[in-house]
Order: C-alpha cells, then sequence, then structure tokens
C-alpha cells in the first residue's frame, strides 16, 4: 500500500483487505515507512507491514463503526520503520500474524534483526522471517464503550446465573 494514500486515512475507520482471517476493520492512526498501525475492537493496536496489505476500504456512508471508547492520547509505539519498531517492543509478550494459522505465533520478542525476529514460545527460540510478518501487537488494549461493557456484564450474569441453575439441577439428580 501506497505510503500517501495510507496518510489520507488517518483518524478514518478502515476496513483493511477483502476478507479472510487478516481482515480487520479499525482506526487508522498513524502510518509510518514501511508499516502502518491500527486500533481495533477485537484485538486492540495492531501493527501491518504495508506489503503485505492487498486493499484497504472506507465506507462512503461512514458505516463502519468502532464499538470502542478512544482516549484522546492513545499511546502507541511509534518507529521510524518496521525494523525499529520490532527493537521498541523487545521483552514485550507480542502476537504474530493475528489470523490464528499455523504461521501465527504468540511469545515474547527477545532479538530482531533486518531478517528475522526471535520469539520465546514455551520452551523454544523460534526465528521468524521478517519477510513473513503480516502483522504485530503487544499487549496494548482499549476498553469498550461503557454501553458495550454494560451488555457484556449483563450477559456474563445471565450466563452465571444458567450455570448456577444448571448445577443446582444437576445435584438434584444425584438425590
Amino acid at each position: 500500500m501506497d505510503r500517501e494514500l495510507m496518510n489520507m486515512h488517518v483518524g478514518k475507520t478502515i476496513r483493511v483487505d477483502r476478507g479472510g482471517p487478516e481482515s480487520r476493520i479499525g482506526k487508522l492512526l498513524a502510518v509510518f515507512e514501511d508499516f502502518f498501525v491500527l486500533l481495533t475492537e477485537k484485538d486492540g493496536v495492531v501493527y501491518y507491514k504495508t506489503n503485505h496489505v492487498r486493499s484497504i476500504t472506507e465506507s462512503s456512508k461512514d458505516a463502519m463503526k468502532l464499538g470502542l471508547k478512544i482516549p484522546e492520547k492513545l499511546d502507541f509505539k511509534t518507529a521510524e520503520n518496521f525494523h525499529k519498531l520490532l527493537e521498541s517492543i523487545r521483552f514485550q509478550w507480542v502476537k504474530i500474524n493475528r489470523d490464528g494459522g499455523p504461521e501465527s505465533l504468540e511469545g515474547v520478542l527477545s532479538d530482531s534483526n533486518k531478517h528475522y525476529a526471535s520469539l520465546i514460545v514455551n520452551e523454544e527460540v523460534v526465528r521468524f522471517s521478517l519477510k513473513h510478518i503480516r502483522n504485530i501487537s503487544y499487549g496494548l488494549m482499549v476498553g469498550k464503550s461503557s454501553k458495550d461493557e454494560d451488555e457484556s456484564s449483563s450477559n456474563n450474569s445471565d450466563n452465571n446465573n444458567e450455570d448456577h441453575n444448571s448445577q443446582k439441577n444437576d445435584g438434584d439428580e444425584n438425590n
């Protein structure tokens, strides 16, 4: 994706890629030399390498909405390029390639250079070619808006009541 084109969309809600496991909707926060920063509802702040993005979509009717309350001064990592971004999040818990497929990894970023990144995953050190990293995120999340929290907490209490009732019924069967 062209940096100039991406800069025109900073501050707007966009969809990255048209579909598939890597497609995400989020607010474009910033654009750098070879990556951009997207705030998503599900994954928090995600750093996408621009050379892996096939398309971006902006709603002409502003139909794409985020259910997030975005802080005025959201703090996220910035860097000149992707390699320097990796250096700045060294020793952080990261997730690489968020699609959940076989090339999706989660662990502590222990090292990086211009060719690969090293992750500590369980008891292994995995070296991941930078060419194959599509996106990365690290522990930074933004809370949902209070309306969404109210709905999810009422759903959780309903589920807890159901669980409690089913446990009570299970106990009745034993008597």
